[in-house]
């Protein structure tokens, strides 16, 4: 998990973030800031019925507007919370991101592509 905006934009344009938290109350640029370290990239961004100050209570962190989830069994698990609380808003975004969580486990699972004895070419 990564908190504020200079963590959650690194994290995202890093490619480690797998959603980006976003506070009700967050100022417009730093809804763009978090937009466009998405640009590109898989993760998705996801506006909370949290308020700044609610978001950094929960997360132990003052002044807080975004955040980054970078496990997408941890991300799964929220989005599919929120799903449940707050119904259709975030339904799809949960459904799309525990489809994600699960590919994920399926790779891990399966282990690594290349044969034993040969080295990994990317």
């Amino acid at each position: 998990m990564e908190l504020g905006e200079t963590g959650t934009c690194a994290a995202a344009r890093a490619g480690r973030a797998r959603i980006v938290l976003l506070a009700s109350d967050a100022s417009e640029n730093a809804g763009k800031r978090a937009a466009a370290s998405l640009t590109g990239r898989r993760a998705l961004l996801v506006p909370l019925p949290y308020t700044k100050a609610e978001l950094s209570e929960f997360l132990g962190k003052s002044g807080c507007s975004m955040a980054a989830c970078t496990d997408f069994g941890l991300s799964a698990a929220f989005l599919q919370a929120l799903a449940e609380q707050y119904g259709d808003e975030y339904g799809k975004t949960a459904a799309e991101m525990t489809r994600r969580a699960e590919k994920a486990e399926r790779r891990r699972a399966a282990g690594p592509k290349c044969k034993p004895g040969r080295e990994h070419h990317e």
